[in-house]
């Protein structure tokens, strides 16, 4: 069952939100960027995360979607808020992450289902939704390919 995101979600969305970073890092790249992505994962950005969270959830309540699971959450998927939609013109799938023991029970469908809905009730500039993939993360673009994703363009970028 998936549902919007709730506040008491909080600490299981950040172990959530831990493994999607980690996995950016150690699946599509070298170890200096496994490196950065662990990095980063201090106290300092999970209370920024997720206060971030919160601000996209009040604008936008079902911009978070969880999968749960026996009342455990084993999965997210985070819409950038409509006011946001502007970054791309379109609807911005931001994040979608499954457990790995989730992984393959149709709760990834479930999610980008949700996530679908999410976007189709925005109103948007462009009608699509449009998404940043690794091309290293083959796993992650075949299962977008499923739901009709092709490439739209391609994301460069820069260290500051």
């Amino acid at each position: 069952m998936s549902r919007a995101y709730r506040s008491a979600d909080a600490e299981a969305l950040w172990e959530l939100k831990q493994g999607f970073e980690l996995g950016l890092g150690e699946e599509t790249g070298s170890e200096a960027k496994a490196e950065q992505y662990r990095d980063k994962l201090d106290e300092a950005y999970r209370a920024d995360y997720l206060e971030w969270v919160d601000r996209c959830v009040a604008e936008q309540p079902r911009s978070i979607q969880v999968a749960v699971r026996d009342g455990n959450v084993i999965g997210y998927v985070f819409v950038l808020p409509e006011t946001l939609a502007y970054i791309w013109d379109a609807a911005v799938l931001n994040e979608i992450f499954v457990h790995p023991d989730y992984r393959g029970t149709g709760v990834g469908d479930e999610l980008m289902e949700a996530a679908i809905s999410v976007a189709r009730d925005q109103k948007l500039p462009l009608d699509r939704m449009v998404l940043d993939v690794d091309r290293a993360n083959r796993r992650a673009q075949a299962f977008y390919e499923r739901y009709g994703f092709t490439y739209w363009g391609e994301m460069q970028s820069r260290e500051l």
